[in-house]
This record gives structure tokens, sequence and C-alpha cells, in this order.
């Protein structure tokens, strides 16, 4: 899968626990009042958090955008594919894709860049301002983690469909034609399940994405401001309890961690993520018996997903476990052999152990494999490097 999705939650290295027939049931109430701790997260800095209005308001520049392309009689669908035409053509907006930018839709149109989160704001705004029929879409992608420093994010990915009528009745008996606008072609090609999500929970995800990229930061006063305003925008949304979690858990509050993750859960039992760092914090403090069945769990629960054995080969390799990190990629790829990322993180275990004839097959094939320019660039590149060095591929 291309790496052209929105990080939604953070998420620790994870597990290398056996298989296990054990089933696990989490269920634990909380009220939503018990779990915040304002008291801790005081900042010096005047703490300000983007407004709903803010996150979706145009200027008058991208308003007279609307009047100029989308005001007009043609069908739904075509005015989103002239919205779509207008943000990535060449010769208009030429959006680009940045996994990082957690931004507001004026600043997304301005700046050129946005996630998938950012783009599905900037083109709801654009199109609403139009009345065009829309709603938001919560897509079930297989997991999927990308690696920033330390730490390992699990991506989520959202889109929007722009739907010709509200009657859904009439959608179904006249198939009527809808447009999804997705910066990521691979996600519509295979077709996943979607579902419709409300404007607040878009906005709770908008939030825990902040929340997670300034707990990154180390900005701890912020990132609790943020996750604290997902769980009130939308108090069902679990991502944003299990990173209230990890929050505490990276500042010391062991007692109130184990608290979210376990509120988190219980939200959503298939939140493996929260499972997971609920399983690290009861290893911390030596809670093995604790740990144990949850590891189990969970690694039957993700043992056929490619990119779980992905995760591992990642953590291997940040930890300079190189053989181990090659057995994880192989795996990967045993599972699926189609994704470039795969190949690359081969290479790059092959190049540590310096098996440079490896380390240029593996290259070469992701460079075949992937379809992202700026990608496919950067590949060329680390391969012309190996070349360099006097490789002579197999």
């Amino acid at each position: 899968m291309k790496s052209k999705l929105c990080s939604l939650l953070l998420c620790f290295p994870l597990l290398l626990a056996c298989q296990s027939n054990q089933n696990l049931h989490v269920s634990q109430t909380y009220s939503q009042q018990d779990l915040y701790l304002d008291y801790q997260y005081l900042s010096l800095e005047p703490i300000r958090i983007e407004t709903e209005q803010e996150i979706f308001a145009l200027d008058d520049g991208m308003r007279a955008m609307v009047q100029d392309k989308l005001i007009n009689h043609y069908p739904a669908h075509q005015k989103a594919r002239i919205l779509l035409e207008h943000l990535f053509n060449d010769e208009n907006i030429a959006l680009s894709y940045d996994g990082n930018a957690n931004v507001t839709a004026k600043q997304a149109y301005h700046n050129k860049s946005a996630n998938c989160m950012s783009l599905t704001i900037l083109a709801y705004a654009l199109a609403d301002e139009a009345g065009m029929n829309i709603s938001f879409q919560d897509v079930d992608v297989p997991e999927y983690w990308v690696r920033n420093g330390q730490y390992s994010l699990l991506t989520g990915h959202v889109n929007l469909l722009v739907e010709e009528s509200e009657d859904i009745n009439k959608r179904v008996l006249w198939g009527e034609i809808a447009t999804r606008i997705d910066f990521d072609p691979f996600v519509a090609k295979k077709n996943f399940p979607s579902h419709t999500i409300e404007k607040h929970t878009l906005l709770a995800m908008f939030y825990n994405n902040k929340g997670a990229e300034e707990m990154l930061n180390g900005n701890y006063p912020l990132a609790y401001q943020y996750l604290k305003m997902a769980t009130i925008t939308d108090n069902q949304f679990s991502s944003a309890w299990g990173n209230l979690g990890v929050l505490y858990k990276l500042s010391g509050h062991y007692a109130m961690a184990e608290s979210a993750y376990n509120h988190a859960i219980t939200l959503n039992n298939k939140n493996l993520t929260s499972l997971g760092n609920l399983a690290l914090l009861l290893n911390k403090q030596e809670r093995y018996s604790e740990a144990k069945p949850i590891e189990d769990f969970i690694h039957k629960a993700r043992v056929k997903n490619p990119y779980y054995h992905a995760l591992l080969g990642n953590e291997a390799f940040f930890n300079q476990f190189y053989y181990q990190a090659i057995e994880h990629y192989k795996k990967a790829i045993q599972l699926d052999d189609e994704q470039h990322e795969f190949y690359f993180g081969l290479a790059k275990a092959y190049y540590k152990q310096n098996k440079l004839a490896l380390s240029t097959r593996a290259m070469k094939k992701a460079v075949l494999l992937t379809k992202t320019k700026d990608t496919q660039k950067q590949y060329i590149a680390k391969l012309n490097f190996l070349k360099d060095q006097g490789v002579i591929s197999p």
C-alpha cells in the first residue's frame, strides 16, 4: 500500500508474542471527566486550538474560485471532477501530498500541500460552498504503520463522497453516480469498505492528528489540549482516548494511562493499538501475566497482515537487529509481493549487512513497484548510490 495515508494515532514498538487461541475481552466504564489531568499540563504560553470555523474557513480568493468553476448547472459528479482537476492539475493548485501537513482548508489551499485529512477538509469546504451534496467517509484500510523516529504511527484513511441526490432510496434504486475525492488512488482501486462519519468525528480526527504531532514534538501541554479537544468533540472516538493514554504514559502517569487505554478499548474492542500499548505498560510495570494474553491476542489478529510483519521489520531495523529485520520483510513480501516499502526495507537491511548485490536487487524491485514520482526519485537516488559503490546487480 502507498504511504499516502493520514496519521491518526500513535503506537509504540509492538510485540513478538506466540499465537494463542485465547480470546480477550476488556470492558470497563469510566467517567469522562475522571480521565483528564488538566493540572498536569499547564503552559506558560497561551494555548489556542483552531475552532471548527477556522478549520473549514474560506477566504475571498477561494470563494471566487467556487463561483467561477462550481456554481453552474452541471451534475454533481461533473462538479466533483472539476474540483479535483483544479486541486491537482499542474496549471492550477497542483496540490501535493505531505503526510505531516495537518492543516486547515486555507493553509492547504495556499501552501499547496496536505495530508488526506486536510485534503478532505479543503475539498469539503469548497464543495459545501458550492452547495454540493457531500459526506465524509472513513475507509477501512488494513492496519498500516509508518516510522517516525523512535515511534511507529498507525495510519488510517478518510475521503469525501459527492453524490447527486440526497434521497438514499433513489440513489440505490436508480444507481446515480457518486464520486470520491481521495488523495490515494490505490484506496479507491482496492474498493475497501467505508462508512459515513459525521463532521464532528472528522474534527475529532483532525485534533487527534494535531495532538499526536505535538506529542512527537515533545510539546506535551499542547498535545494534551488537542487530544482533550478531540475527546470532547467526539467522546466516542476511541483513538483519541488511546493517544491520551500514550501521553499519560510518556509523562509517567501510569494509572491514568491504563484507565485511558481501557476506556479506548471499551469504546472499540478492535482498537489493537490501545491493546498493544496497554500490554507495553503492563510489561513496564512487570505485570507480565496480564500482558501476555493481550500480546497473544494481538499477534493472532495481525499475523496474516503483511504490514504487521513490515512493522516488526522496521522495529528490528531500528534496534539494529538486521538479520531479524530481513526475515520480517521477507515474510511481509511472502504475504504481499507488490508493496515497494517492503523491498525498500529489505534493501536497507541488506545494505547494513554489507550485502550490496542483494540490496541493489531489492532496491530495483522497489523502484519498479512505486507509482509515486517523489518516492521513485528517492529510490533511484539510493539505487545510483549503490551502483556508484561498484555493485554489479546479479
